[in-house]
């Protein structure tokens, strides 16, 4: 008997996606349902953990963009193939190619990285002609950096934008869409998760994909886009041509770009483009600003570089945010404190999220850190249920401030301002160093108008705290974490 007709049943499950709807659920379900399937899309950020929602799936796929979704991905999995265990269990995304091993023992059939969109679909294809019976080995490409013709994605059965995470401006509140206009990085960041993917390649999704994707979201509600490049002046002329096509289209819908201090250094002369088509924030990581430290993580920019960025930005009246690593192998307690000197000097308070303080680098399978001799000496065997390479400071004291900066963030309100977190994490790090008294914490910046927040800030290369999984269990009680 034919199983070509067999219309094969597909439920794809995101954990997490730093509070936005996820990409990439709704891509893949575009290309799925196109091939015929019956396809689900379950978003355990927003939404309870529904078991008959996967009882008669045929195939269970995880979205794993990240570490934090890697994490909770594991719990939710091992329940799947206790209730469902005839589907065909599958990880896609950046984080599932260098963890392969470790999702294959639990129980997955097929890993998927790069653009994995034509892999999921190939898999549709095998099960339904396997007709109930063995798939077989995987066939698709593990890592497959193929140049796709995308489609719209489509979010059908998402719960709704207003679920998800939400710009402020003062006493503002707008609702966040988001969406992709390339895939990877041109850039080889020794700390970074996508250059084991990815190695320095970069992929476009074309324009009217996302202007009609952007569309699609405002209908729905979006009154600010998230764009979710890893580096969003990878292609310039791309990424430029959207967004002026975009604020033709909706001149009152604002938006955000997340790019590296060196693009905004050599793509100065764009920055004023990028304010008049309404973005209304940058998010740069920064990771440090230590030149040494910068050099160790191969981030092709200074400090000096920083301080130039910062005026320029200042002169064009737009918000960046950088973002920053705070704790490495090395930091030391007095480069902590310049850190949040240089933080406050260059006018920064108010637009550093507080989780950033308290980052520690994440060095996971495949990492570009493990070519340094420094690292490999430094760190434990590879723990596969934390899936990461765990590393102890030399300096004990370091990895205390740490806790406590970290302690220190999970525990401020959300009503708690940012100047008074970074006061008081200021006076823990002045302590801590033997330096005395903080100096007088910075005022708010009167001569701007209200900082834009998003209430989920963006972070990368990180290792999750056991605040951070203490906090996301409360809010999911079936995924049960030890915390790191």
């Amino acid at each position: 008997m034919s199983t070509a007709g067999r219309r094969v049943s597909v439920v794809l499950i995101s954990t997490y996606d730093l509070g936005h709807q996820p990409f990439g659920l709704a891509s893949p379900a575009r290309w799925l349902r196109d091939a015929g399937g019956a396809v689900d899309c379950l978003d355990l950020a927003v939404e309870d953990f529904d078991v008959s929602r996967i009882l008669g799936a045929d195939i269970v796929a995880f979205h794993v963009p990240m570490h934090t979704a890697s994490r909770l991905a594991v719990p939710i999995a091992r329940q799947v193939r206790a209730v469902n265990p005839d589907a065909h269990l599958c990880f896609y995304g950046l984080y599932a190619p260098v963890n392969e091993a470790y999702f294959r023992g639990l129980g997955a059939g097929t890993i998927l990285g790069g653009e994995f969109e034509e892999g999921l679909v190939q898999l549709y294809r095998r099960v339904q002609n396997a007709g109930g019976g063995q798939v077989g080995a995987q066939q698709e490409p593990v890592i497959s950096l193929k140049r796709l013709d995308f489609r719209v994605p489509d979010r059908t059965g998402l719960p709704a934008l207003d679920r998800y995470a939400h710009l402020s401006l003062g006493a503002q509140r707008r609702i966040i869409g988001y969406t992709e206009t390339t895939r990877g990085c041109k850039h080889t960041c020794r700390h970074c998760p996508i250059v084991p993917v990815y190695g320095g390649r970069f992929r476009v999704v074309q324009r009217e994909v996302v202007l009609a994707d952007i569309r699609s979201q405002v209908h729905a509600g979006a009154q600010h886009i998230s764009f979710g490049d890893p580096d969003f002046l990878n292609a310039p002329a791309h990424t430029l041509a959207i967004v002026t096509a975009l604020h033709e289209e909706f001149p009152a819908l604002t938006y955000d770009v997340v790019t590296k201090v060196q693009h905004l250094v050599r793509y100065a002369q764009h920055i004023p483009t990028l304010k008049a088509t309404g973005c209304m924030l940058v998010t740069t990581a920064v990771e440090a600003v230590d030149d040494f430290i910068l050099d160790r993580l191969d981030k092709h920019h200074t400090l000096a570089d920083l301080e130039a960025v910062v005026a320029s930005f200042r002169e064009a009246d737009l918000a960046l945010s950088p973002t920053f690593v705070a704790f490495t192998p090395w930091t030391t307690l007095a480069g902590y404190v310049d850190l949040l000197d240089t933080v406050s000097d260059l006018g920064l308070v108010e637009l550093v999220a507080p989780v950033q303080y308290s980052i520690r680098l994440l060095i996971p399978a495949g990492s570009r850190l493990l070519e340094l001799d420094e690292i490999r000496d430094l760190i434990d065997d590879f723990d596969c249920e934390a899936l990461v390479y765990p590393w102890r400071h030399i300096d004990p004291a370091v990895d205390a401030l740490q806790r406590e900066v970290a302690d220190i963030v999970a525990s401020a309100s959300p009503e708690t301002d940012r100047l008074s977190i970074f006061a008081t994490i200021r006076e823990r790090a002045y302590r801590r160093a033997g330096l005395g008294a903080a100096p007088r914490p910075p005022g708010p910046c009167a001569a701007h108008g209200p900082i834009p927040q998003v209430s989920e800030p963006w972070y990368c290369c990180a290792e999750p705290t056991g605040e951070q999984f203490c906090a996301m269990q409360a809010q999911r009680p079936l995924l049960r974490l030890n915390p790191t």
